[in-house]
């Protein structure tokens, strides 16, 4: 098979949104009707989300490509994630296409990651096409929505070209799209992909030179190994071929296109030659990595690299050294560590990963809590033993002026928790920008906070709204230091002695505070196992049994109540540890634990904090 379309045949699009506007399921109505799937197929919701963590957490984390055939037309698409913490993957995600449809929910309009994703696209030159979706929801406000899509693209700069935007009305759940907002017929999402064929413009490339792709994207299988895939620029590249690998520094190296795939549906494809305009998926070079430029061996020319935005935040991620370190992972060592975190690199262009003074830790930059945790959470599921720190926030001098980054925060909670919020952002630093009535006994509010501020706000603010509130941010820009912020005002209940919990030593722990764990659950000392009422740390014996005596039963320590206790996720133990305190993290367990375990050496370390 050779895929020798004309670069007129060729359509290639990124969707960009806010999280939970529907992108993704607006892909799978669009892969179902241009008949990617067969008819009695049986194919799960969000197709594209196939990573485990996607699923579960219902995001999208990679950007992944697929492809659709619309009359006699190939419309290359990519997912993109929609979290700015993931703002890495939509970055080089844009450099494969040439225009982007961006999805807006019709009642909740542009929230932050919108203003984020649609501000890459316009630097990127690429011209947007707005879908206006769920607008089947009976609170739909599609026509209030679109005026404030345009006060965004005023917002942000659009050339006259750009804020020519055409607007498609659709409802992915129920499969339709209309242009006009008051037609009675929906049918189908034909009207949509009619506005990509006719407003995306083919792909910017020169079938006549020498070739050359940058690699925005990898892919990697076991029976093939590394795919690096992007839009060939020019010219074009057959199976067998050997070409040049330009690295970042601008070094050569040659490899062999060992195979040649191009995207249809949820496939890729093997084919012969691959020719400008289109998305390729080349195997063969191991050593290639993101940014890199693919060229013809004999007039071998670099692309610009793919630049992104630089961290926020950071942590140290050291060896595990705990007590139970080395029983239930199976890389412990700092080698391994090492080895897995610099891998990383090759794929995730937003992290950075720096050695420290201390061979068993390593300093861990990111985008942001979430974009850290998911790779955490991908460490131990994949066998990994490790520790990790409090995050910090990376602040830069500017102008001789020390400063940090800010977030724009959005929140739509019940009026009667507004209050209590606002004086919690308050103590955060937080600089209130909007409040708007929503609808229903809700209302929005806008807040600039600085990033350290949100660390541990989301577990408070769920509680605050009883688990009705919605908050939503991203990175808005540097500003000047805003002074000090304590985010935690109850200290820890901490467990004096090695051992197994029990629902006696528990059961007078509870008047203490609230707990983390269950009797059964293996404690030592310097493990927290819950947080305490008050703002000093305790140190409490949840091993403690009964003393027995001839008039009691030895099973009555089974009659006890006990509340159920505060099972923390990995975000939440993140959020919740202080400078001194750790996260320890297995495959089997998450636990929370003192940098020092031992309680005089903690009073040592605090003593001498206070002297300096």
């Amino acid at each position: 098979m050779i895929s020798n379309l004309t670069k007129d045949k060729i359509r290639n699009i990124a969707i960009i949104a806010h999280v939970d506007h529907g992108k993704t399921t607006l892909v799978d109505c669009l892969l179902r009707q241009s008949g990617a799937f067969h008819n009695n197929a049986a194919v799960v919701e969000r197709v594209m989300d196939s990573n485990d963590l996607e699923r579960e957490r219902g995001i999208t984390i990679l950007a992944k490509n697929t492809a659709v055939n619309y009359k006699d037309i190939k419309i290359n698409i990519v997912d993109t994630p929609g979290h700015a913490d993931f703002g890495g993957e939509v970055e080089r995600a844009l450099t494969m296409v040439s225009s982007v449809l961006l999805i807006i929910d019709s009642f909740e309009g542009p929230m932050p990651q919108t203003k984020f994703v649609l501000s890459k696209a316009l630097q990127a030159n690429l011209q947007p096409l707005v879908v206006i979706n769920k607008a089947d929801r009976p609170d739909a406000r599609p026509l209030e929505v679109l005026n404030e899509v345009i006060d965004l693209f005023f917002e942000l700069g659009a050339n006259d070209q750009q804020l020519e935007f055409p607007v498609i009305y659709t409802s992915a759940k129920e499969g339709w799209a209309v242009k006009d907002w008051a037609a009675e017929k929906r049918l189908s999402m034909e009207p949509l992909f009619e506005e990509i064929i006719q407003h995306v413009t083919p792909p910017e490339c020169n079938p006549q030179g020498p070739f050359q792709m940058l690699v925005a994207n990898l892919e990697h299988d076991s029976y093939v190994g590394k795919y690096a895939i992007g839009m060939i620029k020019q010219g074009s590249v057959k199976r067998g071929e050997q070409i040049a690998l330009i690295r970042h520094d601008g070094s050569l190296a040659s490899g062999k296109v060992a195979k040649l795939f191009v995207y249809n549906g949820l496939n890729k494809n093997e084919t012969e030659e691959v020719s400008a305009g289109e998305i390729a998926a080349i195997a063969g070079l191991e050593e290639v990595n993101i940014g890199e430029t693919l060229a013809d061996l004999q007039a071998p020319e670099q692309l610009p690299v793919i630049t992104v935005d630089e961290p926020t935040l950071s942590m140290t991620f050291m060896v595990n050294n705990s007590p139970f370190a080395g029983q239930e992972g199976q890389y412990v060592t700092s080698r391994k560590l090492r080895e897995r975190l610099f891998k990383e690199l090759d794929s995730n262009v937003s992290l950075r990963v720096e050695e420290t003074n201390s061979p068993d830790q390593f300093k861990v930059s990111g985008r942001g809590e979430l974009h850290l945790s998911i790779l955490i959470e991908n460490m131990r599921r994949e066998g990994y033993e490790l520790q990790v720190s409090k995050p910090q926030v990376i602040f830069k001098t500017i102008d001789g002026i020390k400063s940090e980054p800010i977030e724009y925060l959005i929140i739509l909670t019940p009026e009667d928790a507004q209050g209590t919020i606002m004086e919690n952002l308050g103590r955060r630093k937080g600089k209130l920008v909007n409040i708007i009535p929503a609808g229903g006994g809700d209302v929005r509010i806008d807040y600039l906070v600085p990033a350290r501020g949100l660390i541990g706000f989301r577990s408070e603010f769920l509680t605050e709204t009883r688990g009705r509130g919605i908050m939503n941010y991203s990175f808005h820009g540097y500003q000047p230091y805003k002074g000090e912020i304590n985010t935690r005002y109850r200290a820890a209940l901490v467990a004096w002695e090695t051992g197994v919990a029990v629902a006696y030593g528990l059961f007078q722990a509870e008047e203490r505070g609230t707990l983390f764990i269950k009797p059964g659950t293996k404690v030592y000392e310097g493990m927290i196992v819950g947080v305490n009422n008050k703002d000093r740390d305790l140190e409490i014996n949840v091993c403690k049994r009964k003393q027995l005596t001839n008039v009691r039963a030895s099973g009555s320590d089974d009659t006890v109540k006990l509340k159920e206790p505060r099972l923390l996720s990995l975000e939440s133990a993140i959020e919740f540890i202080e400078d001194d305190e750790l996260v320890e993290i297995t495959p089997k367990n998450i636990r929370l634990r003192k940098k020092f375990l031992n309680k005089s050496e903690r009073d040592r370390s605090h003593k001498s904090k206070n002297i300096n």
